[in-house]
């Protein structure tokens, strides 16, 4: 039996064709499609470059991987706890 080398299962594209660098080039950049398109191999979807929305994407994971990789994160564990009293008595 022949299996299909392209296709969908539950409604999600696979395609396990051979790439080639033209169909690579055509798949990440699809001008008037939206910001997700069909990965050129495996399984899924990936971003179309020729949407400005996916470079504004990249741009926002490349700025917090800056973040994180700098250490400036918003958990600072260098810090002492602070203790706060509550006085319950009555004058």
């Amino acid at each position: 039996m022949d299996t299909p080398e392209s296709g969908r299962l539950f409604g999600i594209p696979y395609n396990f064709e051979r790439p080639s660098v033209k169909r690579l080039f055509a798949s990440y950049w699809q001008p008037g499609q939206g910001m997700i398109v069909e990965k050129p191999f495996g399984i899924g979807y990936t971003l179309n470059l020729a949407n400005w929305r996916s470079w504004v994407v990249l741009a926002i994971v490349g700025a917090l991987l800056f973040q994180e990789r700098r250490g400036d994160g918003i958990d600072d564990t260098d810090e002492e706890p602070i203790e706060i009293v509550v006085d319950e008595s009555e004058e």
